[in-house]
């Protein structure tokens, strides 16, 4: 036998021998994966959002799946896909009411005063790093745009007036803008609620008014105008109660700084 024929031999035994351990190794470290996951990531968006409160669409997917969430939970998909999921999975999908972003904030470039001039990386998360930001009100909306940048459906823009601007048509209410906040001025809120103050600082009046001319003051008087009892002064901020609110505008009139507004949406 030549030494050709011998490298040819040799080759081969060495390639069967590696294809058995292969094959063995592939049955013995076998992991079964519910080819369902597969299919129900299938029907996700795909945008990885996180709001589901899973990394990404493929755990959401195994949590549904394995039973750990419901078939509703991926909240940018909404309805649509709540019911390709449970069209999936051969049950039956349980829609919630639509919710959307709303801006906790009023104090804009001409109403909040500032401490400073903030020069730094354009990031509300790195302007916290500074003196906890440049905003005189420590509650109040800074203005740099860290959530428009991290929305993943263009929901979100900045207003001339240096507040983010929500669109309810591509808002999903997936609530990455909630987390990436670091003051937490977007929140999410149910489509039917009506009225809200659009305000989250809990300082005392008397330096809200120091400091911002569209802040709560905590006065009270629109819990007193409120005939449903809707309204609660929670560490001098009003707080609507949306099961209560009957769009009335009875708070709106009675508000020294018009913080209470309509959350009529355009879309539903």
């Amino acid at each position: 036998m030549g030494p050709t024929i011998t490298a040819i031999v040799a080759m081969g035994a060495l390639g069967l021998g590696l294809s058995v351990v292969l094959g063995v190794a592939a049955k013995v470290f076998y992991i079964y994966v519910d080819p369902r996951i597969g299919a129900v990531t299938d029907v996700l968006p795909g945008a990885n959002c996180g709001g589901c409160g899973y990394a990404g669409c493929s755990d959401c997917a195994a949590a549904i799946v394995e039973g750990k969430a419901p078939v509703n939970a991926c909240k940018a998909g909404g309805a649509g896909t709540a019911a390709a999921v449970a069209q999936v999975l051969g049950v039956s999908a349980a829609v919630g009411e639509r919710e959307v972003a709303r801006i906790f904030c009023k104090g804009d470039s001409a109403k909040a005063e500032r401490k400073f001039k903030y020069m730094g990386i354009n990031d509300c998360r790195a302007a916290m790093l500074v003196s906890s930001g440049d905003k005189s009100c420590s509650y109040g909306c800074l203005g740099l745009g860290t959530c428009v940048a991290n929305c993943p459906f263009g929901a979100l823009s900045m207003g001339e007036d240096g507040l983010p601007k929500v669109d309810d048509e591509k808002c999903t209410a997936c609530g990455t803008c909630v987390k990436v906040c670091p003051r937490h001025i977007p929140k999410v809120v149910p489509v039917s609620q009506k009225a809200a103050s659009l305000c989250s600082s809990h300082d005392v009046g008397k330096l809200v008014k120091e400091i911002c001319d569209a802040g709560c003051l905590g006065c009270g008087l629109c819990k007193k105008a409120c005939p449903e009892k809707a309204i609660e002064i929670v560490k001098f901020l009003s707080v609507v109660d949306a099961k209560k609110c009957t769009g009335c505008g009875a708070c709106f009139e009675k508000c020294p700084t018009g913080i209470i507004q309509s959350l009529v949406f355009t879309v539903v």
